[in-house]
């Protein structure tokens, strides 16, 4: 994901020596200076505190590794955090500074179809909330939720959504290849149906369940599917799976 909003602001036409980016694994520090031209550095030092934004892009369990070499030089700045699960006022002890946002994106970021959730605290200003929009706008689109609770929620329906997608998309493929179709044409055919669906229900003014009800004929193909489908308990048993997602992002917050 880091990779991603560098690789998105770079293209954009922002210089590499605007950015100090601190990586100590060797290779992706080769892999950032071939592919972006920044040469970061193994080792936070004193250079870290010309930041005026610093974003947390390490995995959960590594923050408070990560956080100490920095803490010292980067009380001033925004702090923006990409990490799943670690709420704000861990950042802001760890940092020294109130003003914090935390993002919750997905992988579709990777090719700037992303969308992600944003909470700031109280301290944080309008412009630093156009600065955060800023830096990641290369990877998509943002929402912003008043309440950091939000957050979970957002990481069970758009955090976690892409899985589901894919997941679908599998089924589709398998029921494809087991009725007779070539595995290239199911997978084709299931992708394309799920990214014009999806491009439809963005263009339209109307809900998912109408233009659902459109597709669907007493009777038809369609009918039987989504027959099938709900009594099967399909719709409500993924309803409990985003609840379940939703509980477990609770859970490691806590």
């Amino acid at each position: 994901m880091a990779l991603a909003i560098l690789g998105g602001l770079r293209r954009g036409g922002a210089p590499a020596e605007g950015f100090i980016v601190v990586e100590p694994h060797a290779p992706q520090r080769q892999r950032l200076q071939a592919e972006l031209g920044i040469e970061p550095l193994a080792v936070a030092d004193a250079s870290l505190a010309e930041a005026g934004l610093v974003v947390w892009a390490v995995k959960p369990q590594m923050f408070a590794e990560a956080a100490a070499p920095c803490a010292p030089f980067v009380g001033a700045a925004l702090q923006l955090s990409i990490m799943a699960g670690i709420r704000s006022e861990v950042i802001v002890t760890a940092s020294g500074s109130p003003r914090v946002v935390r993002a919750m994106p997905n992988t579709p970021a990777l090719i700037g179809r992303g969308i992600a959730g944003l909470y700031a605290r109280e301290a944080v200003t309008e412009a630093d909330r156009a600065q955060v929009q800023a830096v990641l706008a290369p990877t998509g689109s943002t929402l912003w939720v008043a309440q950091e609770r939000d957050l979970d929620a957002v990481t069970a329906l758009s955090g976690s959504g892409p899985a589901y997608v894919f997941y679908f998309i599998e089924a589709m493929m398998q029921a494809g290849a087991e009725m007779g179709l070539e595995p290239a044409q199911a997978r084709r055919l299931a992708q394309e149906t799920f990214a014009g669906a999806a491009a439809l229900a963005a263009q339209s003014d109307e809900p998912p369940e109408v233009l659902r009800e459109r597709v669907t004929s007493k009777g038809g193909t369609t009918y039987a599917a989504l027959s099938s489908l709900e009594a099967s308990g399909v719709k409500a048993a993924f309803v409990r799976a985003l609840h379940a997602a939703r509980d477990r992002a609770e859970e490691l917050g806590r």
